[in-house]
């Protein structure tokens, strides 16, 4: 799905970084893992500010398209195409972990959390941004499927050995690509491991 989705030559989910994360751009240090990159919006704009950059995906089109979005900002990016129901991050690794719209079924996703956890180096950042169940039946992005959408409650749960710096439901206006595009509810989250 993903292969075909990203098989055109726009950028379905647009160049400009996810704006949560640009906003809190500052927390993170490198290097980075960005997970479910697709296209390379994001890890190109953490490439842009000096950042160590590892975009993980399942689409070896969608990390083709971000090189290429990388070489046309002059900077580059590491990628490693991976199914994240498999994938398996070092353990600490990363100064920061990035999720932003990783929408997985639950039991993938708790453990990938617990698998990021592990891969944070000791004070490493987990930022992520996703859409939660009042999102359904919207039309403006994210998966039909409840299962695969997030809430607070969990996530606080998945990154409970963590200092929680963030973490809030709210409902903003989504501007990236033509996929994402609306108000839309999201849960915003950012932790610290301890």
């Amino acid at each position: 799905m993903w292969d075909e989705r990203y098989a055109v030559d726009e950028y379905v989910y647009g160049t400009e970084p996810n704006a949560f994360l640009a906003e809190n751009a500052g927390l993170l240090a490198g290097p980075v893992l960005s997970l479910a990159e697709g296209e390379g919006r994001n890890a190109v704009f953490l490439a842009c500010l000096g950042l160590d950059v590892l975009g993980v995906d399942g689409s070896a089109v969608g990390l083709a398209k971000a090189h290429r979005l990388a070489a046309a900002k002059g900077v580059s990016i590491r990628t490693e195409a991976a199914d994240l129901a498999a994938y398996e991050p070092p353990p600490e690794s990363y100064g920061a972990v990035v999720s932003i719209f990783a929408h997985t079924p639950s039991p993938v996703r708790k453990r990938l959390h617990r698998l990021v956890e592990r891969s944070l180096k000791p004070g490493g950042i987990f930022l992520l941004e996703a859409y939660r169940k009042a999102q359904l039946g919207r039309g403006t992005g994210g998966p039909p499927d409840a299962d695969m959408l997030m809430a607070r409650a969990d996530l606080e749960q998945d990154f409970a050995n963590c200092q929680v710096l963030l973490s809030r439901e709210i409902e903003r206006d989504v501007v990236e690509g033509i996929f994402h595009t609306g108000p839309a509810c999201v849960v915003q989250f950012i932790a610290r491991k301890q």
